[in-house]
């Protein structure tokens, strides 16, 4: 049998629950510290209905169709872009939900009540629903919008329930793109930005667990088979391009150790990624070097630093116990969290409105 036979043979099952926020209990988002968490939560409040600035991704027919960002996109019109605005939501929503009689909960809850109706809704529906807007927002922002879903169904609070009920129209639009679009795509989109498919994958992955879409995870089984399954030496070392902030070898390695169990991620992961050492005394994948803050693009680092981290000890997570390549992966996770948390701070706008959610989802070990 050949070796990608056989790697293909130990996929999990698609409804398997293998990584990700399904399998995490809410507890260990605890060691958050609640001072972090304020800090945080106040990135998302001063933007998520912050109109501008705003970078609009937006197709135009006619005169009619400019128009303010708030008649665009109802919901989610703020934080510079649609994105951002989704996730800078779901930051709130992680935060409330872990920590709910922190000070900044009465606003988060009231801010989100101001996004997320039934009309409001509708409006961000019919918007998408538009014959040339096909690829809006694909994958990135549409995998955070199931991220958000995911956590609102995740959270046993009534208000939290009627807003998952509101999203469910959006939600369910999201899900029918991929499901659409995933089976026709012949390449993978390996780069260190929005496109990226690894890192949407796996948020898609997550949030099919808990919504218990066992074709979705079918489909994302494929994609892995075709795309990843016999990937080989990933080139780490011409990580990161300037202004990337997801690593492409390190998103695609966070994603398959969701789909492949323990052994099998462990084998895939020496042909994939043969350069991890075994003694944390190695200096191995250093964190990215920020110039300049106030640059929206050099500013993407800051937020590579922080996705490496998530991704470096997600991959740990899924080796077999006593692998020797995790406590390296951890340490070097250290490292990046130690680089990037502090510069958390919205001096900069550009990227205040954005990498408080980056923070968050690693502090409060969302993906694992």
């Amino acid at each position: 049998m050949c070796l990608a036979a056989v790697f293909a043979s130990m996929i999990c099952a698609a409804a398997a629950p293998a990584g990700g926020d399904a399998a995490a209990p809410v507890g260990n988002g605890a060691a958050l510290d609640p001072a972090a968490a304020q800090r945080f939560a106040e990135l998302a409040l001063k933007c998520l209905h912050l109109e501008y600035p705003n970078h609009i991704s937006h197709t135009m027919n006619s005169d009619a169709d400019a128009r303010p960002p708030h008649q665009l996109n109802p919901a989610f019109y703020g934080c510079f872009d649609w994105h951002s605005d989704v996730h800078g939501h779901w930051l709130l929503v992680r935060l409330l939900r872990l920590m709910p009689d922190e000070p900044f909960a009465p606003r988060a809850r009231a801010e989100l009540a101001r996004s997320l109706n039934s009309a409001n809704i509708a409006g961000e529906v019919a918007y998408l629903n538009r014959a040339d807007r096909a690829s809006f927002e694909r994958p990135y922002g549409l995998a955070w919008l199931l991220k958000l879903a995911a956590e609102l169904r995740s959270w046993k609070d009534p208000q939290a329930g009627q807003w998952a009920a509101a999203l469910r129209p959006l939600e369910t639009e999201a899900a029918a793109r991929f499901k659409r679009w995933i089976p026709k795509l012949h390449y993978p989109i390996r780069i260190g930005e929005h496109d990226q498919t690894a890192f949407s994958f796996a948020l898609i992955w997550d949030w099919a667990g808990i919504a218990g879409d066992n074709e979705m995870r079918g489909v994302l089984t494929d994609a892995a088979h075709r795309f990843y399954l016999n990937d080989r030496d990933c080139p780490l070392g011409y990580e990161p391009s300037g202004e990337d902030f997801l690593s492409p070898c390190l998103a695609e390695a966070d994603f398959m150790r969701r789909v492949l169990d323990p052994p099998a991620f462990g084998r895939w992961l020496s042909q994939f990624l043969p350069g991890i050492p075994h003694s944390v005394k190695s200096s191995w994948l250093p964190p990215g070097v920020v110039t300049d803050r106030s640059d929206p693009k050099l500013a993407h680092i800051d937020g590579l630093n922080l996705s490496r981290a998530w991704m470096l000890e997600g991959i740990a997570q899924g080796l077999e116990p006593g692998d020797r390549r995790a406590p390296v992966l951890r340490a070097a996770a250290a490292r990046h969290r130690e680089a990037a948390l502090p510069a958390v701070t919205g001096e900069h706008y550009e990227g205040g409105h954005w990498l408080g959610t980056y923070a968050v989802y690693l502090t409060s070990r969302a993906g694992l």
